[in-house]
């Protein structure tokens, strides 16, 4: 199902343009909202070609973007074990190219990942270090992974000072 008139003219006329960065980012956005309506065969299709227009072209921050994007979308398929590859791609070249964003979303998606294995232990550690990094940069994101470390039981203990 297709949101007509959103984006969906957008990669075809950045094509025709000659413009590949455009028609990249053009995919990226249209997966994402394909994604969002539930459309996720063709979600996966749209950010699977912008990440192989990103490579061509060596957009590391693009690369980064669609991978964590795929590893959302794989998230929600169910299919963890490819969501945190994804993720874990992504985590790589943001930490190389120092973007904090994609950093603290990979991380999120990490940990996310572990909770739907059922790892609760190994997912903590991810969730926390992507708190610090939504924290540290004002993202809204940091609300979102307060709720999930608080859903599962996982906020860091505080530590009060004892008086004897």
């Amino acid at each position: 199902m297709a949101a007509p008139g959103f984006g969906a003219a957008r990669p075809d006329a950045a094509r025709g343009a000659g413009d590949r960065l455009v028609e990249s980012e053009a995919l990226d956005n249209l997966g994402t909202l394909q994604q969002l309506i539930g459309d996720y065969p063709a979600a996966a299709a749209s950010h699977q070609q912008a990440l192989a227009l990103f490579r061509d072209l060596g957009d590391l921050y693009g690369q980064a973007d669609a991978l964590n994007a795929l590893g959302e979308l794989s998230s929600q398929t169910s299919a963890t074990s490819q969501a945190c590859e994804r993720h874990t791609q992504a985590l790589a070249i943001a930490r190389d190219i120092s973007v904090p964003l994609e950093e603290a979303r990979a991380l999120e998606g990490i940990g996310n990942s572990h909770l739907q294995d059922g790892n609760p232990g190994q997912a903590a550690a991810q969730l926390r270090q992507a708190l610090a990094i939504y924290q540290r940069i004002g993202s809204p994101g940091a609300q979102r992974v307060r709720e999930t470390l608080r859903q599962y039981g996982l906020q860091q203990a505080s530590h009060q000072p004892t008086h004897d």
